[in-house]
């Protein structure tokens, strides 16, 4: 329940950032970042874990991304290219680690995870606010094309010296 109601929530921030709100846009990713945190602890908690839990709470997540991008994107904040981009990068940060932990690789390096493309995201939204919304949503959005991608080379080189050698 935890993981949908933060699947909405972000549904709701791209709604916000597409009627170019960005003030509500950021305080919903906080709010949707809160149910993410959060639905994962509960479950360990009272031992409700699951493998299914794991895969719908990593699936929401892409879908989370990818509307809060979109949500970007419709609302005029960052050209198209950037944003389709960014939405790219966001996705395979995500696919390089899945990929690569299924030939039993651990893959969670990298300057930029889900968190800190965000955290970008949030902060532009809100230093945009206060000064120039297209401008800083512009930066922001750049900002997790290229460290997106960073973080993608790491992940595939990383796989690529745990692999050689078998």
């Amino acid at each position: 329940m935890l993981t949908i109601m933060g699947l909405l929530v972000s549904l709701c921030a791209a709604y916000a950032f597409s009627q170019q709100n960005l003030l509500l846009g950021g305080l919903l990713i906080l709010l949707s970042g809160f149910f993410d945190v959060i639905d994962g602890a509960v479950a360990r908690n009272n031992n409700t874990k699951s493998k299914f839990g794991g895969f719908l709470d990593s699936t929401s997540d892409r879908f989370a991304d990818a509307f809060i991008i979109i949500g970007i994107i419709y609302g005029g904040f960052v050209n198209w290219f950037w944003g389709i981009l960014a939405l790219l990068a966001s996705l395979s940060v995500s696919y390089v680690r899945a990929r690569a932990e299924v030939e039993g690789i651990k893959c969670d390096v990298g300057i930029a995870e889900r968190a800190e493309r965000l955290f970008i995201i949030l902060g532009g939204a809100f230093i945009g606010y206060f000064t120039n919304p297209q401008l800083v949503m512009s930066l922001a959005i750049l900002l997790v094309v290229i460290l997106g991608y960073i973080t993608v080379i790491q992940r595939i080189y990383h796989s690529w010296k745990e692999l050689k050698d078998l």
